[in-house]
């Protein structure tokens, strides 16, 4: 296992002071792209109107959305409280993602809190778990964004002709 690394605090001061719901935005919007199409019915149905934040504590940043009428949506920080907090650092994020660290493995060594609803808690731990979270890998982000297939479509025959000329 690498060893756990926290961003510098500087980090946290300089991204605590911007607004939260750009970053939001942009976080519901590759949920929508990349982890909606991935989710079980029964737990869509099961996190309508829930209000979820997942904080990520050492760049001191929080997304506060909620999932209505089949999509996840930003929420205005602080409008209710939200049902779920899920907290870690962006490292230990970043573990989990690759299957190199579970969420049962964060939570019991206080590397990750959960706050709120248990039960609903529960369910997104257990739903990520069952999900295979390499969609959230780079090569996955950008193969799924908008667009993306069209340049590479376009950069594909450029570095094939730089490769044959080369020989």
């Amino acid at each position: 296992m690498d060893k756990p690394f926290l961003l510098p605090p500087f980090v946290k001061t300089v991204f605590s002071k911007l607004p939260s719901y750009p970053g939001t935005f942009f976080f519901v919007n590759g949920l929508n792209l990349l982890l909606k199409k991935h989710l079980p019915e029964d737990v869509l149905a099961r996190l309508e109107d829930k209000k979820l934040r997942l904080v990520v504590k050492d760049a001191g940043i929080s997304f506060d959305y909620s999932w209505r009428n089949r999509a996840f949506v930003a929420c205005a920080r602080h409008a209710e409280e939200p049902d779920l907090i899920i907290s870690s650092s962006v490292y230990d994020y970043w573990q989990m993602i690759q299957r190199k660290e579970d969420p049962d493995t964060l939570f019991f060594s206080r590397r990750m809190m959960i706050e709120g609803d248990t039960e609903l808690g529960l369910m997104v731990k257990n739903t990520l778990d069952g999900i295979d979270l390499s969609v959230l890998s780079p090569e996955q982000v950008l193969k799924n964004l908008p667009g993306m297939q069209v340049i590479g479509r376009l950069v594909k025959p450029a570095n094939d002709a730089r490769h044959s000329s080369l020989m």
